[in-house]
């Protein structure tokens, strides 16, 4: 594989610094280039921007690029000459040292992963083509043609290997697409083709992804990171008629016992299911987890269902499977998720992010393979569909057809 270089001047001592937000820090506004050091040879690639903010205290805003996508962010803090910006919706965050204008040097830092979980990070300014930068020794060449549809295989030849499709819109040296997944997909990936080889990446601060392929006779074969913890391999062959199983297939019954549960609410209390203020409701019990950034896409779309159709008699209940055992900071994490997306579905705390959990709590199914996985439940009672996974807006028109027949169900449920 292309191996990807770059070196970093790091700082240390950041978890010790009190940061304040009415401190001030001067930087360049405009666009920037991030590169997070996942080992001593590969580094991950994302672009980013500082914007002057009146309304921030520290004058300033960011945003993550990973294609379409933005990830607004504005909770910064600064301490002397170090500055943190988080992701609420996640509650990880960046810390740098502001070493000049144009350079910030640091760490991303995930505390819903095991042990001290950190990723150095530096942020240039400037950007030009995520992977035609001369410090990862990548330069645009005439390249191939990926773009289109191909049948993916991650870690090929291996026990847990599992089937994907890779969705690829190629524009001259310029690659975005995904991988649709039996539980979801990757999200906005961003990059370019270059020769033989493609590279994409996406940085949303939940999730670290970098692909690097190479590609030949029709196939493609490369690697996979998922931050400084995973590296897989994966291929692919073009086939524009693959498919992967239909997500409503994959959870079911399997015993003939009712859905019933008693989970605290956010205020401590006990919340029974069913009970009488869903009689004659349809109802929509999402499993989930703040963590997830799939998760996140899926609620925005129920906030567009919940505004249209609640005042017809339609409910949402989101029970979140939260990283950590720190309960009290797992009930913060569903509130910061409650007010930046302005929701008023009733929210339940499942436990810990583990999937074996929400199988006990919900075993009159097979299993819970995924978060999110969303149930949906008509006026009598009866449960009318299991969607595993959840297809974004990164994939075209898997999530159009999948808003346009999800809306269609419940106008349909509450007609009953």
């Amino acid at each position: 594989m292309q191996r990807l270089l770059l070196l970093f001047i790091l700082f240390s001592a950041c978890s010790n610094t009190v940061f304040c937000k009415s401190q001030k820090i001067k930087v360049n506004t405009g666009s920037w280039t991030g590169y997070l050091k996942l080992n001593e040879t590969t580094s991950l690639p994302f672009e980013f921007s500082i914007n002057k903010n009146g309304a921030s205290k520290t004058g300033y805003s960011y945003t993550v690029i990973n294609g379409e996508e933005r990830i607004e962010l504005v909770n910064d803090y600064v301490a002397n000459d170090s500055l943190r910006i988080d992701f609420p919706a996640f509650g990880t965050k960046m810390i740098f040292k502001v070493s000049n204008k144009s350079t910030l040097n640091g760490y991303w830092i995930n505390p819903n992963k095991p042990g001290n979980y950190r990723i150095p990070c530096v942020l240039l300014k400037g950007y030009s083509k995520r992977f035609n930068n001369p410090k990862l020794n990548v330069s645009t060449t005439q390249s191939a043609n990926v773009n289109g549809r191909w049948e993916t295989t991650f870690d090929p030849g291996q026990d847990g290997s599992y089937k994907a499709v890779g969705l690829f819109k190629q524009f001259g040296n310029n690659l975005q697409g995904t991988f649709l997944t039996e539980t979801g997909d990757f999200r906005y990936l961003d990059g370019n083709v270059v020769g033989d080889s493609l590279f994409l990446s996406c940085f949303d601060g939940s999730h670290a992804f970098l692909f690097t392929g190479k590609f030949s006779n029709n196939e493609i074969t490369g690697n996979f990171y998922s931050g400084k913890h995973w590296r897989g391999d994966w291929s692919a062959v073009y086939n524009e008629s693959f498919e992967i199983r239909d997500p409503d297939s994959l959870t079911y019954f399997s015993k003939y016992d009712p859905i019933t549960f008693n989970l605290k609410n956010l205020d401590g209390s006990f919340y029974t299911f069913p009970n009488t203020s869903l009689s004659n409701k349809v109802v929509i019990i999402q499993i989930m987890g703040t963590w997830c950034p799939n998760c996140m896409d899926e609620s925005r779309f129920f906030k567009t269902l919940y505004e249209k159709y609640h005042s017809k008699g339609l409910e949402i209940i989101s029970v979140c499977y939260e990283s950590g055992s720190d309960e009290k900071q797992q009930i913060e994490r569903i509130k910061t998720l409650q007010q930046r997306l302005n929701v008023s579905f009733t929210y339940l705390l499942g436990g810990t992010a583990n999937k074996g959990l929400a199988s006990q709590h919900f075993n009159m199914l097979n299993q819970i393979i995924s978060f999110p996985t969303a149930i949906f439940i008509g006026k009598d009672g009866s449960v009318k569909k299991i969607h595993t996974g959840f297809n974004g807006p990164g994939t075209g028109k898997y999530y159009e057809e999948y808003t346009v027949d999800t809306d269609s169900l419940i106008r349909s449920l509450l007609a009953e």
